[in-house]
């Protein structure tokens, strides 16, 4: 079974995430942040994922320490989930148009955490998320997931567009690189032997 539960509680923040890499897309999503709330019910929906997340956090102070941390708990429970890797796809690539926007997604669960980021907004918010904070939230996934993850939104008008657009390219491209592949499902997906 390829699931996993993670629970980080520091002074900060208060996040548990359940997630099944097997699931039918199901989604119980609890942020104080509406657009953070949609985002994650999007990458479960897409990627087929059921996924379970409850987040409190200091938001008295801003909203960085709630999204980098569910990004980090997001990608922990995500690492967990797939276990010593075998079989899985290893890699995934997705382009998402959403109406005016087009974003493309790449990534690699090679082991090997990083981040290329090229996403540029014209407003501080969408709804009531600080667009600076969606590079904090998808670093903090790619190294605790230990993944190899390059975005870009191609263009776009709209912030939401493009955010939105993102979070579904990414979704398909875990789908791709979390799936089993049924050829090779006893072996690790590296000439390494390890991930």
């Amino acid at each position: 079974m390829r699931k996993s539960t993670i629970r980080r509680k520091t002074s900060e923040t208060d996040i548990m995430i359940s997630l099944n890499l097997d699931g039918s897309g199901a989604s119980r999503i609890k942020t104080p942040i509406g657009f953070l709330s949609h985002m994650i019910e999007t990458l479960a929906r897409h990627g087929g994922f059921d996924l379970e997340v409850r987040v409190k956090g200091d938001l008295h102070i801003d909203q960085h320490h709630l999204v980098e941390d569910t990004g980090l708990v997001l990608g922990q429970a995500l690492a967990q989930a797939l276990g010593d890797k075998k079989g899985i796809g290893r890699m995934g690539f997705f382009m998402c148009p959403m109406d005016d926007a087009l974003a493309l997604v790449a990534l690699d669960l090679s082991g090997r955490p990083y981040l290329k980021y090229d996403l540029r907004f014209k407003a501080r918010k969408v709804g009531d998320l600080d667009t600076d904070l969606v590079e904090d939230f998808l670093h903090a996934f790619a190294v605790t997931l230990k993944a190899n993850l390059h975005i870009k939104a191609v263009y776009g008008r709209s912030d939401h567009h493009k955010i939105e657009a993102v979070f579904k390219a990414l979704a398909k491209s875990l789908s791709q690189a979390c799936s089993i592949d049924r050829a090779s499902r006893s072996r690790i997906p590296s000439t390494k032997g390890v991930l």
